[in-house]
């Protein structure tokens, strides 16, 4: 498969919306592939496809929690239902060196389909209803820094910092 260039936020294709799959093919299942290879080697929790010139309502996520692990596709995503807030720290590959508090549902519900065009729903809490709710923004061309409260830079300093620790 291929590493995808990440576009970073002055790109203007970062502001768009994008469409909704109708074509469930071959040329998808590589694109969902590349996505995963490009977030592992970046690393990130989450990849929209926008992200890489794509405007296509595709997501890959991937918690990197150590136990019971999620990592996953959804196509044409959809956020049905979300209750409950929280502010949260985030971050995102196409905003490098800085992060960001934003705040979130703590629990959501989406819709999205499969490979196959199937429905499916999956409920989220926590971080991973971050990770989506995240994602999902970059679809409608939404950027975290858009909804955030307080902004921060991050220096090489402070990453070796948290190395240490």
């Amino acid at each position: 498969m291929a590493i995808r260039k990440i576009r970073t936020d002055e790109d203007p294709i970062l502001r768009k919306k994008s469409k909704e799959v109708s074509n469930y093919n071959e040329r998808l299942r590589i694109l969902i592939e590349d996505m995963y290879e490009t977030m592992d080697l970046a690393p990130g929790v989450g990849l929209a496809a926008p992200q890489i010139g794509i405007l296509k309502r595709v997501i890959v996520v991937d918690d990197r929690e150590e136990e019971n692990n999620k990592r996953f596709y959804m196509i044409n995503p959809l956020i049905t239902h979300k209750d409950g807030e929280e502010i949260g720290m985030e971050g995102c590959l196409s905003v490098p060196e800085k992060q960001g508090t934003v705040k979130r549902a703590k629990h959501i519900t989406v819709k999205y389909n499969d490979f196959e065009g199937n429905e499916k729903t999956m409920d989220a809490e926590d971080f991973l209803a971050r990770i989506l709710q995240h994602e999902i923004d970059h679809l409608d061309g939404i950027l975290y820094t858009d909804k955030a409260i307080e902004m921060y830079e991050i220096t090489q300093d402070d990453e070796l910092e948290e190395d240490e620790d």
